[in-house]
C-alpha cells in the first residue's frame, strides 16, 4: 500500500470519492514497483529474449473509472454495511487499502519506456466476464452438467475475489468476520450483476530484452 492514503476515508481502493493525493501516490507506487519488476526481469533475460505480461488494468484514462474500482468499491459497501450495524469499527475499514493498482495501457507503455531494458512489441486490451459462466461469456460450457454452484455468478466472483483479499482481511480485521464479509459481499455481487454488464479488462504486453 502507497504511503500517504490515511485520508481515503471510506475507501479500500481507489474510487470516485477518493481524494487526489490518494490516487497520485497509487500511480507513483505503481510507476516505482513496475520499473523495479522490469529491471529485475531485465537481468535475468538474455538479449533478444521475449516476455508476456498480462495483468488487470483498464481501458480508461481515468484511474477512478468504474471499469477498475468498481469491484472493489462493492467489497468496501459490504465492509460498511458491517460497520453501521456494529459488527466491525468504522476506523478499522478507514484505515484498510488494497495494494493493487489497475493501470491503463498508456501507463504501462511509459513505464517501460522510462525504464529502458524492454522493447514493446505488443500492447494489447481484452475482456473477460466477472462470471466466466456466464450466458453471454466467449466460452462455451455446456449448461446442464454445470453445477447450481457454478451457475451462481455472485458465488463465484466473490470465491475470486477472496483468493486475493482474505489473507489481507484477517490481517487487518481478523479471522472473526471473514465468513460474513464473504457472505455479504456475495449478495452485492449477485444483485450487482443481475442488474448490469460487468467485464474485468486485461492488459497484455509483449517485451523484448534489448541488445
Amino acid at each position: 500500500v502507497p504511503e500517504g492514503v490515511d485520508n481515503n476515508k471510506g475507501n479500500i481502493y481507489i474510487s470516485p470519492t477518493s481524494p487526489s493525493n490518494v490516487v497520485n501516490a497509487y500511480y507513483e507506487q505503481f510507476q516505482r514497483d513496475f520499473s523495479v519488476f522490469l529491471k529485475c526481469r531485465a537481468e535475468e533475460l538474455v538479449e533478444g529474449g521475449q516476455m508476456v505480461l498480462t495483468f488487470l488494468g483498464r481501458r480508461s484514462d481515468d484511474p477512478c473509472s468504474k471499469e477498475c474500482c468498481y469491484i472493489w468499491e462493492l467489497m468496501a459497501t459490504a465492509l460498511s454495511d458491517m460497520v453501521s450495524q456494529g459488527i466491525i469499527k468504522e476506523e478499522q475499514v478507514d484505515t484498510f487499502n488494497i495494494p493493487q493498482y489497475t493501470p491503463s495501457p498508456s501507463e504501462v507503455k511509459l513505464v517501460v519506456l522510462n525504464e529502458g531494458s524492454f522493447i514493446i512489441n505488443r500492447l494489447e486490451v481484452s475482456e473477460v466476464n466477472w462470471n466466466v459462466f456466464d450466458k453471454q461469456s466467449n466460452f462455451n460450457f455446456d449448461s446442464e452438467i454445470l453445477s447450481e454452484t457454478l451457475k451462481d455468478g455472485g458465488y463465484n466472483v466473490a470465491q475470486c475475489m477472496r483468493a486475493v483479499a482474505e489473507p489481507l482481511l484477517v490481517s487487518h480485521f481478523g479471522e472473526a468476520i471473514i465468513e460474513e464479509v464473504f457472505d455479504r459481499y456475495q449478495e452485492i455481487l449477485a444483485d450487482r450483476m443481475s442488474k448490469e454488464k460487468t467485464k474485468f479488462v486485461n492488459v497484455t504486453i509483449l517485451l523484448t530484452r534489448k541488445a
